[in-house]
């Protein structure tokens, strides 16, 4: 059975939401003395995976079972590139993501519905280190499809519960929904690394358009140690001395030109007007492809006229903030449809509130969560600073286990940065709780109120009251903020003196004195299956190293342009809107009232005192 294609993720109570594997679809026939297992144009996968096929001996029922072989990279990330290499890479980390089951000693199960087929395939596999029961949540599509994103998987698979197995058959009750597009580019050149990567920075891509080599964007992430050192020893070999496009690119770094011959996959979240890929990732070398073939032209670029380029580039402007000179690009550029403000707008705004927002940016590493087309578009989260950016904006590297590789993180320090990450469609910035030099130690806990969408703000307000009175009872100053979305922020100094871990206890400490006094309209409860969908959820959890949250004075890409707005603990009383602060009137507020979370980057508390307050309280 195969799945149509499906363009945005859904919640609904009739149906189950399954990850969507990057790997070889394959069907099993346990059903006889001698195993088959075979792809889905019927190539046996026995010896090919045998590492798979082996463990089908220890299975105690005779069945045929459905799913995909996955291999994982050593981050624990599927890899397709990696299953290709199968012969090379004997070792690899292989499963066997078992989703169906079709036929169970003796009885064909096609026609039962898909969820009483999963309640007997999990009770009938035996699970082995290769062979596993891939999972579902219901109803909730949505909030799994993010959570699949923030894991840079594939996306997901989308299956009505009550649907019936239909052999080779595209079916509207199975659905693909994807992250990524993918598209073959020529690899035209490569710039200098930067830090302390070796071999390349990235790879500059280009395509034939009206058989003229043009420009398409450049990648430098997707690369392993291993792929990085042969691809640039290939590249090395195809040098030639001057730019192979018609028109050359402008870039932020020398550009070394090689001969228009390497054609590479790769994987990006939308092309622009211009032809441009966004958001490009590297994925692999297409030995079976000629550049020559590399020529459709992006649907995007029909609209293109020359007057088009002519005004874009009117709409350009260079300014000078901090010593630096900033581009801003498309100005008017509307990045809040319903409300009309445009990109230059966000740039003002943030501009206007500098001396405010600034200090609670300063030297924390930043989530740039980028809207480069506005908030009713695609957007998405980057970490890794790209190897094009200017040479004074200021970025720190920063090991990450789950990546297994250092990340380069922007931060901001200066109007001139400000400026530069608007440009790039940053609406929210999102700053760490923890600051250079020192990011093992939170400057600052935050408590997140993150309410469900059937409570109401006067919940919220209701449970933000209840924080501020058990701090008071330990003789502990909160200062509360809206999120600028739903919730409300309350954060408390800390003042570097203890270790994230010590954090994220203590505010679950006093999140649970919060439960207590409000179960009714609140939950610890982290999983949202689990988690009763009428209550406020407390969320302690973003007191780990490299969580984020909207800053103060930060704009969010919400229908309204809303501010993340300090509050005075009086000001928070029924009937306050988190949408009563916006971009028109932030400024005027925040004029009049200075920066209430000034303390918060100030003396911290002393944690020792406070619990055993706590426990006398108690």
């Amino acid at each position: 059975m195969l799945a149509k294609p499906h363009e945005k993720a859904f919640d609904d109570e009739d149906w189950i939401f399954e990850i969507k594997w990057d790997g070889y679809r394959a069907v099993a026939d346990l059903s006889k003395k001698e195993p088959l297992f075979y792809s889905r144009n019927g190539i046996s996968f026995l010896s090919k995976f045998d590492k798979v096929s082996q463990d089908f001996e220890n299975q105690k029922h005779k069945m045929i079972i459905d799913g995909e072989i996955v291999a994982y990279d050593e981050n624990g990330r599927p890899n397709f590139q990696l299953l290709q290499q199968i012969g090379d890479n004997p070792d690899l980390a292989l499963v066997y993501q078992v989703f169906d089951l079709l036929w169970l000693n003796g009885h064909s199960t096609e026609e039962l519905p898909l969820i009483q087929r999963k309640e007997l395939l999990k009770e009938a596999l035996t699970e082995t280190d290769v062979i596993k029961y891939c999972d579902h949540i219901p109803e909730k599509g949505i909030a799994f499809f993010n959570q699949m994103k923030k894991m840079k998987l594939e996306g997901m698979i989308a299956k009505k519960s009550d649907s019936f197995y239909i052999e080779n058959h595209r079916s509207s009750d199975w659905l693909k929904i994807k992250f990524t597009n993918t598209e073959e580019a020529i690899i035209c050149g490569f710039t200098e690394p930067r830090g302390s990567r070796e071999g390349f920075g990235a790879l500059i891509l280009g395509k034939y358009i009206d058989e003229k080599l043009i420009y398409s964007g450049h990648t430098g992430t997707g690369f392993n140690n291993e792929s990085l050192n042969l691809l640039h020893e290939r590249l090395k070999k195809l040098v030639i001395k001057t730019s192979p496009f018609e028109t050359i690119p402008k870039t932020n770094m020398p550009v070394t030109w090689v001969k228009p011959e390497l054609v590479c996959e790769i994987k990006y979240s939308e092309i622009t007007k211009d032809g441009i890929f966004r958001h490009p990732v590297f994925v692999a070398i297409r030995e079976d492809k000629n550049p020559e073939e590399i020529n459709q032209k992006p649907k995007e670029m029909k609209t293109k006229t020359p007057s088009q380029k002519n005004s874009a580039s009117e709409k350009e402007k260079e300014i000078t903030l901090d010593k630096h000179k900033v581009k801003l690009t498309n100005q008017d550029k509307i990045y809040f449809p319903k409300d009309g403000i445009t990109k230059g707008d966000v740039i003002e705004y943030y501009q206007s509130v500098a001396q405010y927002i600034l200090p609670h940016l300063k030297n924390r590493p930043l989530s740039l969560n980028r809207f480069p087309n506005g908030i009713e578009e695609q957007g998405f989260y980057q970490k890794d600073a790209s190897d094009n950016i200017p040479d004074w904006i200021k970025t720190t590297q920063v090991y990450s286990e789950s990546n297994d590789k250092y990340i380069d993180y922007i931060y901001c320090n200066d109007k001139a940065t400000l400026a530069y990450l608007n440009n790039l469609g940053c609406i929210d910035l999102n700053p760490w709780n923890s600051s250079l030099p020192d990011l093992e130690h939170p400057d600052y806990l935050v408590l997140d109120l993150d309410p469900s969408k059937k409570n109401t703000f006067d919940d919220v307000i209701e449970t933000a009251l209840q924080v501020n009175e058990v701090l008071k009872s330990i003789k502990i100053k909160g200062y509360c903020k809206t999120s600028g979305s739903t919730g409300i922020h309350i954060y408390i100094p800390m003042g570097g003196a203890y270790a994230f871990d010590q954090v994220k206890d203590f505010a679950h400490i006093l999140m649970k004195q919060v439960n207590e006094k409000l179960p009714k309209i609140t939950t610890l409860e982290r999983s949202l299956q689990k988690r009763d969908d009428k209550k406020i959820y407390l969320d302690y959890l973003q007191n780990r190293t490299g969580q984020t949250l909207a800053s103060a004075y930060s704009l969010r890409p919400k229908e309204g342009a809303s501010v993340s707005m300090p509050l005075e603990w009086e000001e928070l009383k029924p009937g306050l809107k988190p949408t009563d602060y916006t971009i028109h009137n932030a400024l005027e507020r925040i004029k009049e009232k200075g920066d209430l979370f000034k303390p918060v980057l100030g003396k911290g508390i002393d944690m020792m005192k406070a619990l055993e307050l706590l426990q006398s309280v108690e």
